[in-house]
């Protein structure tokens, strides 16, 4: 445990925690480690920092000091992929060692921060990640806690798995189909190949086939075979999603033997879209929105499928909660679910 003496009767004792000094604009950081032994050149420096009195070490078996128990969870709670800081003021980051997508034990998380002394902090689940990023933080709120308490958290990473790991992303080759006759006849440009293409780049992603077809659920069909067999891994098939009599898009995506997973999603933009799959391959029917739109539920599934995520229809009705965007310079929302 800490014992607490006065300065003047500290000179050759040990402190037990980082002691953090404040000059506003200039500093913010620790002034003393623990461990420091106090030095009588040491006592005008803590009492400018308000110090009377200090925490010495006198610790006890069962006690477990903020800075080693800080290490234990990170490790306890880390998946693949990750990494921490040294502890700094009682607090270890947890960061990624990869480009990928943040995967959350949600339910895990609140258990760990019931235990009591243990907090963990992370970015939300299905975040996407740069090497180096912080996705977590943890340390203990007093400076000790019990082994007890450590051994239990222990304890439960190993029975229920790991509360974050990452997914590192996976380059995959794109095909696209472009449906719709005023397309195919060239009364309107295409530009879904386009912001396509600048969509799944950062992923290191190539677009190895593309058609303009029209809107006709045999043809439509049959690009997307082809589009299969010309090597694609995830197939996006663009418009026609809409309950016009002429989108037909559905109905091709059908023919071409694919299995609909969801059609029309709760989430704004982009709440026309479409997942299928073609035996193992996405199928992403992409609806007008995406043209108008920045930011759509594109842009939440892409890295789910980048990290070669199965995705099932549950996953796609959770996005409900949180799934409005507002144009985020309108946005309620703290941390917005579309990445802004």
């Amino acid at each position: 445990m800490l014992k607490k003496v006065k300065i003047e009767d500290a000179i050759g004792l040990v402190i037990g925690h980082d002691m953090t000094r404040v000059v506003p604009g200039e500093f913010a950081g620790p002034a003393f480690r623990r461990g420091h032994v106090v030095r009588e050149e040491d006592i005008p420096q803590l009492k400018q920092m308000g110090k009377e009195h200090i925490y010495v070490i006198d610790l006890e078996e069962n006690e477990v000091h903020e800075e080693e128990a800080a290490l234990r969870i990170a490790r306890a709670i880390s998946g693949d992929f990750l990494e921490w800081s040294s502890p700094k003021e009682g607090r270890v980051n947890i960061k990624s060692q990869v480009s990928g997508l943040l995967k959350v034990n949600i339910s895990l998380l609140k258990q760990v921060n019931s235990l009591g002394d243990i907090v963990v902090a992370t970015r939300q689940d299905n975040t996407t990640c740069e090497e180096g990023d912080i996705v977590a933080a943890t340390k203990i709120i007093p400076l000790y806690t019990t082994e007890n308490k450590l051994e239990k958290l222990e304890t439960i990473c190993k029975a229920y798995g790991n509360v974050i790991e990452v997914k590192p992303f996976l380059p995959k080759k794109f095909g696209v189909v472009v449906t719709g006759n005023e397309v195919y006849s060239g009364l309107i440009e295409d530009r879904f190949v386009d912001l396509i293409a600048r969509k799944v780049s950062p992923f290191g992603c190539d677009i190895v086939y593309k058609k303009i077809v029209p809107d006709d659920e045999a043809v439509i069909a049959q690009a997307i075979v082809e589009a299969r067999d010309r090597g694609s891994e995830v197939i996006c098939v663009c418009g026609g999603l809409s309950v016009d009599p002429d989108d037909v898009t559905v109905e091709g995506v059908k023919c071409s033997g694919a299995e609909i997973v969801i059609y029309g999603v709760p989430v704004m933009p982009g709440a026309m879209f479409l997942y299928a799959r073609l035996s193992d391959i996405p199928v992403l029917g992409l609806p007008a929105a995406f043209l108008h739109n920045e930011t759509t539920v594109f842009d939440l599934i892409l890295p789910r499928i980048m990290a070669d995520e199965e995705i099932h229809k549950e996953d796609f009705i959770e996005l409900g909660y949180g799934g409005l965007c507002l144009n985020c310079e309108l946005c309620n929302f703290p941390i917005c679910p579309f990445g802004k």
